[in-house]
């Protein structure tokens, strides 16, 4: 007859062994023994069954046989709290806690545990601070845990002091705490304390050496990273991904392709998802779309998982590559609900190449996790193919059902606002901006400043610029400065601009083209000769095509003609559309026939269906009174098929855009519209106004030409704000085209008859027409 001890010690091993080979229904089966032959349980054999059901997950068996113990000792309520903390179970774990008896270091140590897992990392310290107080003596699982919660939080005080009690332990000298130790330096950026660990340890195991390297690539020295990697005797795939990884993360995706190579010459060990994640990933960034297929042969013969990084990867490589077919067959075959935000947004940007987002909300729909980051790449994708009620709409349903949009979101919808010139709609950004605390961050600080300017309230814009005052950055300085040059502010945009180089702040290329624009706007040729000359001698910055166009622009505007033909010759690039474009304009100002036929033909040449060309050169012959030419012109234009851009105005009243066209027999309230036009042309002629019938640029009665003027898009676009507003409100008017003389000055006299400030921004600049007189002086 077998001895209680002799049972006992057979029960164990049966136990034990079910363990081993993974193997929970033997466990049942052994209970279910013990149970049928009588034996009674002792407490050894008890809390062993314990561990075990807790092990493989069976949590209320566990539970059950802890509650049946006629006597139970430390191990059985650690064994129970352990199963609990490793669960990540904290109420149970805090309960089980409570009630224990004696708490030994095992007790403690289990609570640390449960609070890492729920990431508490916090509260895994304070747990720690608690057992010390109460006299339990760490051990070294105790140590390896504490110091991975004072990693995760930086907590780099903390971790000090547990480093002294560590060696005061005489804990030093075992690798695991050691490794623990140095990770937590690593992560909490103290790189030389990690270093003097590394080289004092007097044991090193691989993991130590993936740390030293993990800790190299973290703060980019790549180099020492490589000198770690080459000393190592043994290295396993974490090493090995350790390196190509940290090559990829930080931008040496061609080293990491060729470390990947060297893994698979010289080694039998085999690419896991971390590896395949990180070559892809290298393979996407550098466009290797060939290695990139090879990879995927290599998944596919291998039946490789790609529900989840390696997926992504792959779907990431073949949308950077081009090949978005593919990704997307690869998005359907395993699971839209796995695709993560990089993938998504790699996806998008191919279809936004392809010219095609539908497929792309189709996916952002099907997506489970959506981020602030996936919301916003899809924000940001209608925004960059120009739909914009689309862009607009997602973002309300962000608002309402979505996560806090962050400032990438914001800046896209101010965009939108900017295009729009939306004030109303900016405005409402603007509330949402400062709700979610992010109105503060540069990048939709700059983004309101160039909404506000578009939109015409360029003291809004000034009032957020002087706000960010202590972290403007360039882009904020250069926003203001267009700002202020497209409002025809040219001395405070030019003040603004040298008090930026007193500041030291270094323009750049698009600084220059504000400051450039300013001089322009004003006819500050002298000062803009200056600058194009400071630009190149000073600050080294090659002129663009928008820097010489805007040198035409403010030679040509100032009856410069000859030299602004003579800057186009001596150009090192050829002159573009805008160039030509800029100089036929100021030909139709002055009146020079023999010139803006030449800039026309140049114009023509470059982009033979430009409408512009064609009608400045007829409206430049009929400014002359050569109608026959401007006839010929336009006849031209008739037989070529090519389509004048039509002269529009709009207004927003109570979000909704009124848009007007010349003689506009469309809009709902057009009789009275017309009525007020009527009266005020009445007023203004009685106050002064002559009408400059020559704005008319076809061979027609005097009548009939005053007829047209009357009825002007932007004219009409006025009456109706003065139809559809209270008194003294402003009105703000968009036009697709630059003001014509008539309408300029008629605006002004308007202004003065009704006391109030009408804004118009034409094609070129903003005009701010208060009591009879504009902002641009005239100039324009």
């Amino acid at each position: 007859m077998q001895s209680f001890g002799s049972q006992s010690n057979f029960y164990i091993s049966l136990l034990q062994t079910s363990l081993r080979s993974n193997d929970p229904f033997g466990a049942r089966s052994i209970h279910a023994q013990i149970i049928k032959s009588g034996f009674q349980l002792g407490l050894f054999v008890i809390n062993n069954l314990i561990n075990v059901y807790a092990k493989f997950g069976f949590i209320p068996d566990a539970v059950k046989v802890f509650d049946e113990m006629p006597v139970r000792n430390t191990s059985s309520w650690n064994t129970l709290l352990s199963a609990y903390a490793k669960r990540g179970m904290i109420r149970e774990t805090i309960s089980y806690f409570s009630e224990i008896p004696e708490r030994d270091s095992v007790s403690w140590t289990a609570m640390i545990v449960g609070y890492n897992q729920l990431g508490r990392f916090e509260d895994a310290i304070r747990m720690f601070t608690k057992m010390v107080s109460s006299r339990v003596i760490p051990t070294q699982y105790t140590f390896t845990n504490v110091l991975a919660a004072c990693g995760a939080v930086k907590e780099l005080n903390v971790g000090g002091k547990v480093h002294s009690f560590v060696f005061k332990l005489g804990h030093g000298r075992n690798v695991s705490v050691a490794n623990s130790l140095l990770n937590m330096y690593a992560k909490s950026g103290d790189l030389g304390t990690a270093k003097v660990v590394f080289d004092r340890m007097e044991l090193k195991n691989v993991s130590s050496w993936n740390g030293m390297i993990s800790l190299y690539m973290q703060s980019v020295q790549v180099d020492l990273a490589l000198a770690q990697f080459e000393q190592m005797k043994e290295r396993d795939i974490v090493s090995w991904n350790s390196m190509i990884t940290g090559y990829n993360q930080h931008g040496f995706d061609n080293e990491a392709l060729n470390m990947f190579s060297k893994m698979v010459k010289d080694t039998a060990l085999v690419p896991d998802k971390y590896t395949l994640a990180s070559v892809l990933s290298a393979c996407a960034n550098t466009e290797n779309v060939t290695l990139g297929k090879q990879i995927h042969a290599y998944i596919v013969r291998t039946s490789f998982d790609i529900s989840g990084a390696v997926g992504n990867a792959l779907i990431s490589m073949y949308s950077k590559c081009g090949c978005v077919e593919i990704a997307q067959k690869i998005v359907y075959q395993s699971g839209i609900s796995n695709l993560d935000v990089i993938a998504f947004t790699a996806l998008l940007d191919g279809y936004i190449k392809l010219g095609d987002v539908n497929p792309a909300r189709v996916i952002f729909d099907s997506i489970t996790e959506r981020d602030v980051v996936a919301w916003t790449a899809m924000i940001v994708g209608y925004v960059q193919n120009g739909f914009y009620d689309e862009g607009i709409a997602l973002f309300r349903l962000m608002v309402r059902e979505g996560p806090k949009p962050n400032n990438f979101t914001l800046a896209a919808m101010l965009s939108i606002s900017s295009s729009f010139a939306s004030l109303n709609h900016g405005k409402q950004i603007h509330a949402v901006a400062m709700k979610s605390l992010e109105a503060s961050s540069v990048s939709v600080s700059n983004a309101l400043i160039t909404m506000y300017a578009k939109a015409g309230n360029i003291v809004c814009a000034k009032r957020l610029f002087n706000l960010i005052y202590w972290k403007r950055d360039p882009v904020s300085w250069s926003s203001m400065i267009i700002a202020l040059a497209q409002h025809g502010v040219a001395d405070e945009a030019i003040r603004l601009f040298e008090n930026m180089l007193g500041l030291s702040i270094k323009p750049d290329h698009i600084t220059y083209v504000g400051v450039l624009s300013a001089c322009t706007h004003v006819g500050l040729v002298e000062e803009g000769r200056r600058y194009y000359k400071m630009m190149q001698d000073v600050h080294r910055i090659e002129p663009t095509s928008s820097h010489y166009a805007c040198m035409i622009d403010l030679f040509g505007r100032a009856g410069l003609l000859q030299e602004a033909q003579d800057f186009i010759q001596k150009m090192p690039i050829e002159p573009d559309v805008i160039a030509w474009g800029s100089l036929l304009a100021s030909c139709k100002i002055h009146k020079n026939a023999e010139l803006a036929k030449l800039a026309a033909e140049k114009l023509l040449l470059i982009d033979p269906e430009h409408s512009g060309a064609f009608s400045a050169l007829a409206n430049v012959y009929s400014a002359c009174g050569r109608w026959q030419e401007a006839a010929s012109v336009r006849k031209s234009m008739k037989d070529r098929q090519v389509k004048k851009e039509q002269g529009f105005s709009w207004i927003q009243m109570k979000n909704e855009v009124h848009v007007f066209g010349v003689e506009d027999a469309l809009h709902p309230q057009k009789d009275a519209i017309y009525q007020v036009m009527e009266k005020i042309w009445k007023e203004i002629k009685k106050m002064g106004f002559i009408p400059d019938t020559e704005s008319v640029l076809h061979d027609l009665d005097q009548e009939v030409k005053q007829q047209i003027l009357r009825h002007h898009s932007e004219k009409l676009a006025i009456a109706f704000g003065l139809l559809n507003t209270s008194e003294n409100t402003t009105l703000r008017i968009m036009k697709n085209l630059r003001v014509c003389n008539d309408c300029h000055s008629a605006i002004k006299f308007i202004s003065n008859l009704v006391g109030r400030e009408i804004i118009v921004r034409d094609s070129t600049r903003f005009h701010h027409f208060k009591s009879g007189l504009c902002s641009c002086r005239d100039y324009w």
